[in-house]
């Protein structure tokens, strides 16, 4: 009997290198530069995040294996090929940076495609039935990454890279992506801008990545005109938030929309202990909000969810949040217990934000 539950990643992914560039921290006069290198996306909240799955048992309980790379065919349905050029060339020599935050060493091409390929290879197990969901821990992440561009340590838009091979191999019409990284997605955002059939909905913390992106007034154009939401969260969040705004705004637009697919671009990096946001999130609020689209998935298509890695920078806490993430989507559940304290509540601010949502709700007529 097939396992439900899919989760794709391969080792190489965490060779990636970001190259010497300080991002946690300034480096330079009475600054020491950290352990880690200095910048935020290193290889270790993924690599302990697949360790924790491993000793828990729960790997083994999983449709655990990698999958091939992308092709320049597949790169090509969502970049374009002067950006793929250059990415390649760039790569043959000795790495370097072809957009903003996003640096890339030697062979960095290479590792983007197999990070693309293991969200394609997700996508087509859950719609051609060899599983129910599926997990792909990919590296570099993607949601930045913009068609000619890369950005804020994005390489090549996995997501999208994903979906567009899903379109020709398996002609799947209507795809829903949720985004609940705490950066705005703006990369997939940009690809989609001017289509409805992939609908676009980004929750994320207000004003952090990229500045002065993903506001409320940014709603597609063209065909595209109602098929781009994006959900500005006030720094401070935590899961009532966060389950309140999938409640009352994400779940409607997508009961509006019926995708025959929904794909969440699964940052963990709203948690409340990530260096590069200020959001309260904790590993019981990933399995919550997991639950929810879950059940979303399952009153619209069939069940078909498929979760893509994105961001999450905090090498202690990431793991207990990608660990609750993948228990949900298997159903199973591990000894493992997440000791961190939890942030506490604050109902004056919970009251006022809602009412935030509410108005959102209005405008968005859901």
């Amino acid at each position: 009997m097939a396992k439900q539950t899919a989760f794709l990643h391969d080792e190489l992914c965490l060779w990636h290198t970001t190259g010497e560039h300080a991002l946690v921290m300034p480096v330079g006069g009475w600054i020491q530069p950290p352990a880690s290198g200095g910048h935020a996306e290193s290889p270790e909240s993924k690599r302990r995040f697949k360790t924790l799955m491993d000793v828990s048992g729960l790997t083994a309980k999983l449709d655990y294996r990698s999958a091939d790379p992308a092709t320049e065919e597949d790169l090509l349905r969502a970049h374009t090929a002067t950006y793929v050029q250059q990415f390649k060339a760039a790569s043959d020599a000795r790495g370097g940076e072809l957009g903003l935050f996003a640096p890339f060493g030697k062979g960095g091409y290479e590792i983007a495609c197999l990070s693309a390929g293991l969200a394609k290879q997700a996508v087509a197990d859950v719609l051609n039935g060899r599983n129910q969901n599926a997990y792909a821990l990919s590296r570099p992440p993607g949601h930045h990454c913009l068609p000619d561009q890369s950005m804020g340590f994005c390489l090549l838009a996995n997501i999208p890279i994903a979906i567009e091979a899903a379109k020709v191999a398996h002609g799947v019409e209507r795809v829903a992506v949720v985004d609940w990284d705490v950066h705005h997605g703006n990369g997939t955002q940009a690809i989609y801008y001017h289509r409805s059939d992939v609908l676009t909905i980004s929750l994320h913390q207000e004003g952090v990545f990229p500045p002065h992106s993903g506001t409320m007034t940014e709603r597609g154009e063209g065909d595209g005109h109602g098929y781009n939401v994006n959900i500005n969260l006030l720094a401070g969040s935590g899961q009532d938030i966060y389950l309140y705004a999938l409640r009352r705004i994400v779940v409607p637009v997508l009961q509006n929309y019926k995708p025959d697919l929904i794909v969440i671009a699964s940052g963990l990096d709203a948690n409340l202990y990530d260096p590069l946001a200020r959001m309260q999130l904790n590993s019981e609020s990933y399995r919550l909000m997991t639950r929810v689209m879950m059940e979303v998935a399952e009153e619209l298509c069939s069940g078909r969810l498929v979760m893509v890695h994105e961001g999450g920078y905090s090498e202690a806490y990431v793991p207990f949040c990608g660990l609750a993430t993948v228990e949900e989507l298997a159903q199973e559940r591990t000894e493992v217990e997440d000791t961190f304290p939890a942030p506490a509540d604050n109902e004056r601010f919970i009251s006022f934000h809602k009412q935030i949502l509410d108005e959102m709700a209005e405008v968005l007529q859901v």
